[in-house]
């Protein structure tokens, strides 16, 4: 059987290729279709790329192995798509999308926490302090507040960041008073 003049084999391959190129570029330009699959999880351009692509490749394959009529590879290659589409969404898409976004961190995003000095910070020089987030420990240059000198071990607030460096303060927690 011809479609657009070539064998449905050759439709088939050509549509796989094209579908496989696409995909490609997808992955590395996946950020500027982001918001599309908020819509729907069916107009996702993954699943709406991987259902091209199974659909391509299970009609290939049947085709050069059985000889039924086109209609009936067809038929079976959108089912086959259908249900390997489900699998990737449900198995592969949907833990990704509710994976955490990025391990990464701006110094920005660090003021307001609670880190520890592990070399001390003289006067009006500089330090280090290591704070421990979820990702790990992350050590940074700081100096103290108002010029303050801070010893070995304490703990310190991180207030803002300048060129890099942290500037932060002796942490004191609040303690609530014991009314008895």
């Amino acid at each position: 059987m011809e479609l657009f003049g070539l064998p449905v084999v050759q439709v088939y391959l050509y549509v796989l290729i094209i579908s496989g190129l696409i995909t490609i570029l997808y992955v590395f330009f996946s950020d500027v279709a982001e918001g599309i699959g908020e819509v729907s999880p069916f107009l996702d351009p993954a699943v709406i790329l991987s259902f091209i692509t199974f659909t391509s490749a299970a009609g290939y394959i049947l085709e050069l192995l059985v000889e039924w009529h086109s209609g009936v590879v067809l038929a079976v290659a959108i089912a086959i798509a259908i249900v390997l589409d489900i699998l990737l969404y449900f198995f592969v898409l949907l833990p990704l999308a509710s994976a955490e976004v990025s391990l990464a961190y701006t110094d920005e995003s660090l003021m307001g926490q609670v880190g520890r000095v592990i070399v001390p910070i003289p006067v009006d020089g500089y330090g280090e302090i290591v704070i421990e987030t979820i990702n790990g420990r992350i050590s940074k240059r700081a100096t103290g507040y108002e010029n303050t000198a801070i010893d070995y071990g304490k703990e310190v607030l991180i207030i803002e960041v300048k060129n890099g460096a942290f500037i932060v303060k002796e942490y004191e927690p609040f303690r609530f008073a014991n009314h008895e």
